[in-house]
């Protein structure tokens, strides 16, 4: 698992992972789309020296990966644990990505833009993960021309990126909200203010185990440091909302909650056959009652890394063997039955 999801951070209980994203173009070239392979080759390896070559501990740090080099399982695998993009796996001509050895840093080159710089933390560390891509960038400027207008900021290829580049996000479990049906109300007021909610992996995804990511739609005509505030001022008020909202199901609704958490985690041990998407649910009930301390024998970085293990691509991997629909199912459930024996011992 990446180093993200076998740690947890700062406001854990609720915050899975705090992710800032740098979009930038190199100077003078076309965008990805209208790129040929020569100029492409050439800004993979601009990226990979200009990381490579900093330092001997960078140089031992980071991997490169083309897309074509590796099979659709293991892209797919990337993408559930965020490290790449859905776009970036798709391009296996000359997408690339350099990682770090604990995959907190991931540089994507050539999905929309030239160059993505990715820092991913787990729990609420918005500023150390800008902090982080910011050095990063800094490194790469040292030695590439970046496309910039003194007006509209970093020229990417979709508008909405033009200005400081910054994508940031929080990845929250909201399970209180979700029961008590505030949620909407949440992810309105959300909108309202300029901030974009999207499920797990991002734009178009579903909901999934009542996991939101919560990101920043603005990125022109505001500093970098205002971006990751304002996100960060959000994420806090909508931690205490769900916090007040596990305190009155604890106590208004305390057996109707232990009943369906207790239920959760009978199921998760015992089931033969399960889909993702029951299971991230059931998950997010076997969470939900570790954080209100429930269940004891359960670690919140377990549970993260067990959301990831069940995915797809992760599931196929774990068993090195390409399974239809039916037998994911089934090896899912021998999984999540394997893990929680491995808790108990």
């Amino acid at each position: 698992m990446a180093g993200w999801l076998n740690e947890t951070g700062p406001q854990a209980d609720i915050v899975i992972s705090s992710r800032v994203r740098v979009a930038r173009n190199v100077d003078g070239l076309s965008f990805p789309r209208d790129l040929g392979e020569v100029a492409s080759n050439n800004i993979k390896q601009k990226v990979y020296d200009a990381v490579s070559n900093a330092n001997a501990i960078l140089r031992e740090e980071f991997k490169l990966i083309a897309m074509g080099d590796i099979g659709e399982i293991d892209r797919l695998n990337y993408i559930e644990r965020h490290l790449i993009s859905p776009d970036l796996a798709e391009n296996t001509t000359t997408g690339n990505v350099i990682l770090n050895q604990e995959e907190t840093i991931s540089l994507m080159i050539h999905e929309e833009d030239h160059i993505r710089i990715q820092c991913l933390l787990p729990g609420l560390q918005l500023e150390k993960s800008w902090d982080i891509a910011n050095k990063i960038d800094d490194l790469l400027e040292e030695r590439i021309n970046y496309a910039f207008d003194e007006e509209l900021g970093y020229l990417t290829a979709c508008p909405t990126n033009l200005g400081t580049g910054i994508r940031a996000s929080v990845m929250l479990h909201l399970p209180a909200l979700s029961l008590t049906g505030y949620i909407q109300g949440i992810l309105r007021a959300a909108g309202q203010i300029g901030l974009a909610v999207r499920g797990i992996y991002g734009e178009g995804t579903e909901f999934l185990g009542n996991l939101y990511q919560i990101s920043n739609q603005v990125t022109l005509g505001m500093m970098e440091e205002e971006i990751i505030g304002n996100l960060n001022d959000v994420t806090l008020q909508i931690i205490e909302k769900e916090r007040i909202a596990r305190n009155n199901l604890l106590h208004t609704k305390k057996i109707e909650l232990e009943d369906r958490v207790f239920r959760s985690f009978g199921i998760l041990k015992n089931a033969r056959k399960i889909t993702a998407n029951e299971a991230m649910q059931l998950i997010s009930d076997v969470k939900l009652g570790a954080c209100l301390k429930l269940i004891h024998e359960i670690d919140l970085e377990k549970l993260n890394s067990l959301i990831a293990m069940i995915q797809q691509g992760s599931l196929q991997k774990h068993f090195n063997t390409s399974l239809d629909p039916k037998e994911r199912d089934v090896k899912r459930a021998e999984l999540i039955r394997g893990y929680f024996k491995l808790k108990e011992k």
